[in-house]
């Protein structure tokens, strides 16, 4: 297949699908918008700008992702603009290493009118066939586009949220992209883990309706969902969460969709990798899955490299080692092999949540600071 289509039929989006979740593979997610990625440097390092933005990609991209287990990078459309200190742009390196660029296509959250207080779609529809189309022309060949629901969403929250991901997938596939379609279930401290498994069961049972009526080839999308983690009000062993998680994907997730990818979402990097483990080890023992069970992490992916980095490239190449331990664990956790020890160096840090990232208490906030 060249890279350089200008054009693809289904066969090769489900080709650029079913490559993103080969056995034991997964996806760094790192298309945090230029905001969400300022503030983090901020509290990390006391720096941000698109200087130092630019100095962290280059950290992870340049690390040996490949042969790491990694088998797509999502990207911010930002990162497609930047190079490496030699002018290598980010986007060749990784093509270089067999690592499919992929890019963030959603513009966020707005209020969603009618619903719960809180509730959010998320924007950009329009004028997303001519994104695809730049983003393509650019080495993207997958997408992804999120949106974010409670978790005990409305009715009305679940069904325009659906149909909103639905029309994404549709425009991406037609544009040649293997679209990734994360209907994220937010973590509330208030949630069950029965809450969550709940949920998501709605939400995905709608999505995938939607997709079917938008004439969405399962065979060429990737959903990406959250585990049914409870809040930490509400605590729960491993293997109740395993079993809720793999029990819902079974109830609603078609057999002919080639993956779900898992989102970290404010666990920990080792609890992530646990958590992924046990869900594979799950799958194996109680007769198998259809669809391949593995990552599609951010931060649990970043932590620790940005911690070693320091915004320092003196720290370069031990932040790079660390990056590629990180993607080896979660691989290893994709075949529900890993063993450990975890490389992380922030076991304590059990909770990443970030509350500008859309949890659900924050969802307003962010609404707000994003205008």
């Amino acid at each position: 297949m060249e890279m350089g289509d200008a054009s693809m039929g289904c066969e090769d989006v489900a080709a650029l699908a079913s490559r993103l979740v080969e056995r034991g593979h997964g996806v760094l997610a790192s298309d945090e918008s230029p905001t969400t990625l300022d503030r983090r440097l901020s509290t990390r390092l006391g720096e941000r700008g698109t200087e130092v933005r630019r100095r962290f990609r280059d950290v992870l991209y340049a690390s040996k992702l490949g042969g790491s287990g990694v088998s797509g990078a999502i990207l911010h459309e930002e990162s497609y603009d930047m190079a490496d200190g030699d002018g290598i742009p980010f986007v060749d390196k990784l093509h270089h290493q067999g690592v499919l660029p992929g890019v963030k296509l959603d513009r966020g959250l707005a209020h969603l009118h009618g619903g719960k207080q809180g509730e959010t779609v998320s924007r950009g529809l329009d004028g997303l066939d001519l994104r695809c189309e730049a983003m393509r022309e650019k080495g993207a060949r997958f997408a992804k586009w999120r949106s974010a629901l409670g978790h005990q969403p409305s009715e009305l929250a679940v069904v325009t949220n659906a149909s909103v991901l639905a029309q994404y997938a549709a425009v991406c596939q037609a544009k040649g992209m293997a679209p990734i379609v994360e209907p994220e279930v937010l973590l509330d401290p208030n949630a069950t883990v029965g809450d969550m498994a709940e949920a998501t069961r709605r939400v995905v049972a709608e999505t995938v309706v939607h997709l079917h009526r938008h004439g969405v080839s399962m065979e060429g999308v990737l959903l990406k969902l959250q585990m049914a983690v409870p809040g930490k009000r509400h605590g729960a062993p491993r293997d109740v969460m395993a079993q809720q998680t793999l029990r819902t994907l079974r109830q609603t997730v078609p057999p002919d969709v080639p993956g779900v990818l898992f989102l970290s979402g404010g666990q920990g990097e080792d609890e992530a990798t646990a958590n992924l483990n046990a869900i594979n080890q799950l799958a194996q023992e109680t007769g198998g899955a259809p669809w391949a069970l593995t990552f599609s992490f951010g931060r649990a992916l970043q932590a620790s490299v940005l911690q070693l980095w320091k915004g320092d490239d003196e720290n370069k190449p031990k932040a790079m080692a660390m990056a590629e331990a990180l993607a080896r664990a979660n691989a290893e956790a994709a075949t529900g092999r890993f063993e450990g020890p975890h490389p992380s160096i922030l076991a304590d840090e059990v909770d990443l949540h970030e509350t500008f990232r859309g949890h659900h208490q924050d969802a307003l906030t962010e609404l707000q600071t994003k205008g």
